[in-house]
Order: C-alpha cells, then sequence, then structure tokens
C-alpha cells in the first residue's frame, strides 16, 4: 500500500531549479499536535504567572490592612490607658472626698436586710483606705514639720549609730540578685540592740515595717530634708512625735531584706536620696552627757 504524503515544491530563484519534498501525513500530524501542546504550555505558563501577580497583589493589600488595623489597635490601646489613668485618677479623687466628707457606700445586696448583702468593706478594701489614711497622716506631719521648724535645725549634724561605716552611698552590686543596683543610702554596721539617734531636730513621720527596709523610721526635719533610719530592731518613737537631736528612735536590727545587722540610713532633699557621707564626714557621734552629783 503506497504511503499518503505531502509535496512541498521549492523553486531556486537563480536557477530556475524545483525540488520537491515528499512529508508523510504523519509527520504534519505530529507537527501540529506539538504546536498545539506548545499552545497550551505557554496558555498555561500565563494562566499561572496572572495567578501568582493577583496572589502577591492581594497579600501586599492584606499586609497594609494589617499595618492599618495595628495602627489603630494601638492608637486604641493609648486612649484606653489614658481613660484608665484618668478613671483612677478619678476614683482616687471620689474616695479622698468620701473618706474627708464622710461619705458612705451604697449598700450592695437586696433591700431585704435578712438576705444577703455586703456590710463590710473586703479585706482589699480596708488595705487601700488604710494606705490612705497613712499616705494622708504623713504628708500632714510633714506640713506640720515645715510650719514649725527652723532651717537651721534641718541639716543632720551627727552619727545616727556608732558603728563602722560598710555600705557607700550610689552604685554597687545587690547582694541578693548579684546585679547593678543604687543604694540610695550608706549601710553602718553595729550590734543589735544599738540605739540609733536621730542626727537632727525633727517630727516622726513614718514609724512602722515598710517592705525591703523591715521597721523604719523617718524623721522630718523642715526645710526639705529627711532622714531614713531602716532594718531597725525596735522602735522607740511614733507617729507624731518630736524628736531632738541625738534622741532615740530605735535600736540596730537586722528586718527586711538585709543579709547582717546594720543600720540603713538615708539623707532626702527635697524627695531626692542625696549622700550622707556629706552629712557624715564631719559629724560627730553623740555621747550621753555626763551625770554631775551635786552635793
Amino acid at each position: 500500500m503506497k504511503q499518503e504524503y505531502f509535496v512541498v515544491v521549492l523553486a531556486h530563484s537563480l536557477r530556475g531549479r524545483l525540488r520537491r519534498i515528499h512529508i508523510p501525513h504523519q509527520a504534519v500530524y505530529a507537527i501540529l499536535a506539538l504546536a498545539l501542546l506548545g499552545c497550551f504550555s505557554v496558555f498555561g505558563f500565563v494562566a499561572s504567572y496572572a495567578r501568582m501577580a493577583w496572589k502577591v497583589a492581594n497579600y501586599n493589600a492584606l499586609r497594609r490592612e494589617t499595618d492599618s488595623l495595628r495602627l489603630r489597635y494601638q492608637s486604641l490601646l493609648s486612649t484606653v490607658s489614658q481613660t484608665n489613668e484618668q478613671l483612677a485618677t478619678l476614683q482616687i479623687y471620689a474616695k479622698e472626698v468620701s473618706l474627708a466628707y464622710g461619705f458612705k457606700q451604697k449598700l450592695l445586696g437586696p433591700a431585704d436586710i435578712s438576705a444577703e448583702g455586703k456590710l463590710v468593706p473586703t479585706y482589699a478594701e480596708s488595705l487601700d483606705d488604710y494606705d490612705f489614711l497613712r499616705r494622708a497622716e504623713a504628708l500632714a506631719l510633714h506640713s506640720k514639720a515645715s510650719h514649725r521648724l527652723q532651717p537651721s535645725s534641718s541639716l543632720p549634724s551627727i552619727w545616727p549609730v556608732e558603728g563602722r561605716l560598710m555600705g557607700p552611698f550610689g552604685p554597687r552590686i545587690d547582694p541578693f540578685s548579684g546585679e547593678g543596683a543604687f543604694h540610695r543610702g550608706v549601710d553602718i554596721s553595729a550590734p543589735v540592740g544599738t540605739p540609733v539617734r536621730t542626727s537632727a531636730d525633727g517630727i516622726v513621720i513614718f514609724a512602722t515595717w515598710e517592705s525591703g527596709f523591715g521597721r523604719l523610721v523617718v524623721v522630718d526635719h523642715g526645710g526639705g530634708v529627711q532622714t531614713f533610719y531602716a532594718h531597725l530592731n525596735s522602735f522607740a518613737v511614733r507617729n507624731g512625735q518630736e524628736v531632738r537631736r541625738g534622741e532615740i528612735v530605735g535600736t540596730v536590727g537586722a528586718t527586711g531584706r538585709t543579709t547582717a545587722p546594720h543600720l540603713h540610713y538615708e539623707v532626702h532633699r527635697g524627695g531626692v536620696a542625696v549622700n550622707p557621707h556629706t552629712f557624715l564626714a564631719n559629724a560627730s557621734v553623740y555621747r550621753t552627757p555626763a551625770k554631775v552629783d551635786l552635793f
């Protein structure tokens, strides 16, 4: 059986010769199939590239929207934080007014007194009220001291305790955490029970337990000067008491956050801790006057 084929005639432009090329039908069909497959491949590549470009565009749009939402969220957080601060301030003012004028809180619970109701404040509320009253008392005593004391008696002029100066004022390594910390006072080593004396005339505005300091006494000397006596073993004064230079305010101990018995002594001026060594350098140790027998 004779094979079918296509005849392609080629003519030379100069020589005028004709050349016949026989192309089988199968070859033509194969070329057409490959061309069709190539078209499909190109179409698939173009479609895939377009789909990828569309996804990238959508991703960029979503990313911009996410950044915008993040900025709005941060702005809302800032607004909420400011609102909470204002609300807390208003609550403090409301509590101060209620305490100052004796307003009573509304009874929580049903109207029937036989049913359960909130008749007394909670433990946390009691602590909040106590802290507020203590701060108010300290402010009142501070104002009282500022009006009563003269600037001439406001400077510490004696050592608060007879002992050895150990911990200096300023940066140091915290003995508990092993990290750097700022020491706001000086440590004077002395045996437990050694009398601690106030270094200047003043009024006691704080004499109770304080976290970290243990038993703490704070004396206001007027003129913005205050002295702190921490880690005491016992108190010899109370809030509101007037004290004179050299008067005993407590005894050396190891209460609070400490590793050994000593007195932690701070001097504050204008609410800022200053180096007590400035006052201790030229100060003397208090000596009890000798009694003279009269005949």
